[in-house]
């Protein structure tokens, strides 16, 4: 079972949906190695076993009667902590809002829950989304999974490291803060457009650029949650045909300014889509 831990979100709801990962026994592998893990209280703010237990049992009740609410039904996910959560804190990792308890879900919550995926608990984070390094004296700092002393970029430096510690299938951003902690932790980042996703029930930073988006270990996964937490059904790419489309490509003067070898690259693999 601590192969679950390292596998892609998408694999684990096909293993799901297979028959051969029970959900709960999934939740509570997770719940495990979060407890047993040295750097937990760096990574997570608050854990919700009880609810994560909860949705992990109604997952496997709908897999068993064959009615899975979506592909990643029954899969746990982190939410940074400036996601609203009912009767659970969410204080944006800042001393200001110390024992801020919600009534309600953030909007992006409670579309993930409505399609199945297990809220496993909140991340820590650069405090109220201000810094793209992820430290935090105020509450604590998480690790970089390439280097444990270091930061581990922000400002979802918790939702990062979370995922890429393996102490969840996938973690969900807002604050556009997906690609530094992407990079830093060898993950997928998703860098949403503006207003795709909402933003309702979420503490902002600047709510005209504020975005939300999937940290995750593949690109499949980053497709599949960002369907789902903006309450949309996913893609199926399996019956998807895409012969004589045509793919849009944006060239800037800083693309043609660059080296002749990257360019003439990239202009031969668009030759061949």
């Amino acid at each position: 079972m601590q192969e679950w831990l390292t596998m892609t979100a998408a694999d684990l709801g096909r293993g799901i949906g297979d028959g051969q990962i029970d959900p709960v026994v999934l939740c509570q592998t997770y719940l495990d190695a979060i407890d047993a893990h040295p750097l937990r209280d760096r990574i997570y703010a608050r854990v919700t076993a009880d609810r994560a237990l909860a949705e992990a049992g109604a997952a496997r009740d709908r897999a068993r009667a064959g009615q899975r609410l979506s592909p990643l039904d029954g899969v746990p996910i982190s939410w940074k902590d400036l996601f609203d959560t009912a009767g659970v804190a969410t204080e944006a990792g800042s001393a200001l809002l110390k024992d801020r308890v919600p009534d309600r879900d953030a909007r992006v919550l409670a579309n993930a829950t409505a399609m199945g995926l297990v809220c496993l608990g909140k991340t820590h984070m650069s405090e109220l989304a201000f810094s793209g390094l992820g430290y935090n004296p105020s509450t604590a700092t998480p690790p970089c999974v390439n280097d444990e002393d270091a930061v581990s970029g922000g400002s979802s430096s918790g939702a990062a490291a979370s995922v890429a510690f393996g102490l969840a299938a996938v973690g969900s951003d807002t604050g556009g803060s997906v690609r530094v902690p992407a990079a830093w932790n060898d993950l997928v980042g998703l860098k949403t457009t503006s207003g795709r996703v909402s933003l309702e029930g979420t503490v902002p930073l600047a709510a005209k650029f504020d975005t939300v988006g999937p940290l995750c270990r593949s690109v499949e996964d980053a497709s599949l949650l960002l369907a789902l937490t903006e309450g949309s059904k996913p893609m199926d790419m399996g019956s998807t045909d895409i012969e004589g489309r045509r793919l849009a490509i944006l060239r800037t003067v800083a693309f043609d300014d660059i080296e002749d070898a990257p360019a003439t690259a990239f202009d031969d693999a668009v030759a061949r889509l």
